[in-house]
């Protein structure tokens, strides 16, 4: 049962990184890139200092770098523990794949971490954000899932990587935000 799953998923890979091509391959590299989004955040920081004050920011802040501290190492704990090789390593499927971002990793693939990372940012600042910006969490969640797309399209992550990453980041970024929650009604609201 998992071989087969793990076979369709390897099929899945194969069909969404072929559907790339040469004219969009820019995108997607800067999509994947880590620093391309900092606007974003500096975006998002400055509409919770708007909404929610120095004091609140500063907690929201600590509490933003935990969470992502919390997901990238938890997702290198469970890269380790499973070993999955990347696609662009499967010596079966890579002459038959595009690879196209700049070397091919030797750690390991299940679960992504950008994919982790960035649905548990885009869950946390947009439930943070939800009482004054109604639909700021759909754009935030459409980024969260191009980012994890880039990872299949440029040949990293398995469609299965991706989805676990996201579902732990989402998962990830709610319980953070409620336990902002906590914090806040127990130190802050005074």
């Amino acid at each position: 049962m998992l071989d087969q799953l793990l076979d369709y998923d390897t099929q899945l890979f194969v069909f969404l990184n072929n559907l790339g091509s040469e004219t969009w391959d820019w995108f997607w590299l800067l999509v994947t890139d880590k620093l391309t989004f900092i606007p974003l955040y500096a975006i998002l920081l400055t509409l919770i200092y708007l909404k929610y004050g120095w004091r609140k920011l500063i907690v929201i802040i600590l509490i933003t770098a935990a969470l992502i501290t919390f997901t990238d190492q938890l997702t290198n704990v469970v890269k380790r523990s499973v070993l999955r090789f990347r696609p662009c390593a499967c010596d079966e499927i890579k002459d038959v794949i595009r690879y196209i971002a700049e070397r091919c990793s030797t750690n390991r693939s299940f679960f992504s971490g950008h994919a982790s990372n960035s649905m548990a940012a885009a869950v946390f600042g947009g439930l943070m954000l939800r009482p004054y910006f109604k639909n700021l969490i759909f754009i935030l969640l459409f980024w969260a899932v191009l980012v994890s797309y880039s990872r299949i399209y440029v040949g990293v992550h398995f469609p299965i990587d991706v989805m676990c990453g996201m579902a732990f980041g989402a998962i990830s970024g709610f319980l953070f935000y409620k336990l902002f929650g906590f914090i806040s009604n127990r130190y802050l609201s005074k």
